[in-house]
Order: structure tokens, then sequence, then C-alpha cells
């Protein structure tokens, strides 16, 4: 496991309280799990995900990963529709481990709300709520 000061933590995602993240693309919203999820997870074996065109609220499960420790559900940063998904960890989920944020992301959402992005922690925020996790 990863001590916190070794952590890949962009600064320009926004994090959930459930260890995912999003980033703002021009008019969507790119996510994935956050690079302390994918540690704790360990090895990832296999990504669930949506289907383009599905619509799920903030907050709500929208795939599964699973790793040799565990099945981890998946939540929304963001409501909105899937206008992608990556069809590359289908045959290799282990780009999660490898690279949280570019290989291995997981969706892009059109979001309902925009605004909603900005209600998710930033970098220190989530850092702060991570050293209180031990």
């Amino acid at each position: 496991m990863k001590e916190l000061s070794q952590l890949n933590l962009p600064d320009d995602v926004r994090y959930t309280t459930e260890h995912e993240w999003g980033r703002q693309e021009g008019d969507k919203v790119r996510a994935g799990v956050s690079d302390y999820a994918q540690d704790q997870l360990g090895e990832i074996v296999f990504v669930e995900l949506p289907q383009i065109g599905e619509t799920f609220g903030k907050g709500e499960e929208f795939g599964t990963l699973e790793s040799v420790k565990a099945v981890s559900e998946l939540f929304m940063p963001v409501g909105g529709e899937i206008i992608a998904v990556n069809d590359k960890l289908k045959e290799s989920p282990e780009l999660v481990n490898q690279d949280p944020y570019q290989g291995g992301w997981m969706i892009e959402i059109r979001p309902d709300d925009p605004a909603e992005l900005d209600t998710l922690m930033k970098k220190d925020a989530y850092l702060d709520m991570l050293g209180g996790q031990g």
C-alpha cells in the first residue's frame, strides 16, 4: 500500500467520498477511480461499465470493479448521461492500476448540472479526508 505522500492526485480533478474522480473536459466530465482506490483494491481483474446512453444521478452506482481482493461498486461523481466508456478496460483492466487518470479512465458523462462537479473535493480536501481514514 502506498503512503498518502506517494499517491498520484492531480490538481485538475475533483474527488468524491467514495474515491471516484471527475475532470471537466469541454462540455463533458470524464471519470474514474482515484489512485488511492486502485491502490487499496490491488490488482484489478475486471471492470463492469454501463452502456452508452444510460443516465444516472449523482452518487448512483454505474458499475463495478473486481480485484483479486474484492468487488467494489462505482458511483457517479455527477449526474448525467453516459456518452462514452473506456472499452480498453475490457481487455486490459490493469490500466486502472497503471494509470487511473489517463489510460484507466472509465466513463464520460454529459452532466445534467455541470455545477455538480464544483461540489466535489479538491485535492487538499481529499487528502485531508484520506488522512482521517487510518
